[in-house]
């Protein structure tokens, strides 16, 4: 996959991430498979059905993401699969809250069947200070 493409994946992928998150955080569960691991604030989570909890329990029932920046690049795991390295930093808006929490959060893609891609590793942090 050239590299224009794979931007183009991360791009779309952030984009239909936050919109998920913010409006429907469930559907996120599909986007992880059995091998997934999320590392929240420090805190490592496996598998799909732990991922998928561990978003639907947050504190929080209604936020709003506000994309700063999006950086992209291949990566290539035993015999060179096409995943995609993305690393999104921005600000978190809940509501009723006054001001933003600022946040980094990184993804590994891997191509799936049919063209889609999964989760494979992802990491959040908030930026205190």
């Amino acid at each position: 996959m050239a590299e224009t493409n794979k931007e183009e994946v991360a791009s779309a992928f952030v984009n239909h991430y936050y919109h998920l998150f913010d409006n429907d955080r469930s559907s996120l569960s599909s986007i992880y498979n059995p091998t997934s691991l999320l590392s929240f604030e420090g805190q490592k989570i496996y598998g799909v059905e732990n991922i998928s909890n561990k978003l639907k329990q947050l504190p929080f029932d209604q936020c709003h993401h506000l994309i700063s920046t999006v950086d992209s690049q291949p990566s290539s795991m035993a015999g060179g699969c096409g995943g995609i390295l993305v690393f999104v930093s921005g600000s978190l808006q809940l509501h009723g809250e006054d001001h933003p929490l600022r946040f980094s959060q990184m993804f590994h893609l891997i191509p799936g069947i049919q063209g889609s891609f999964f989760v494979q590793n992802e990491m959040f942090r908030l930026n205190y200070g």
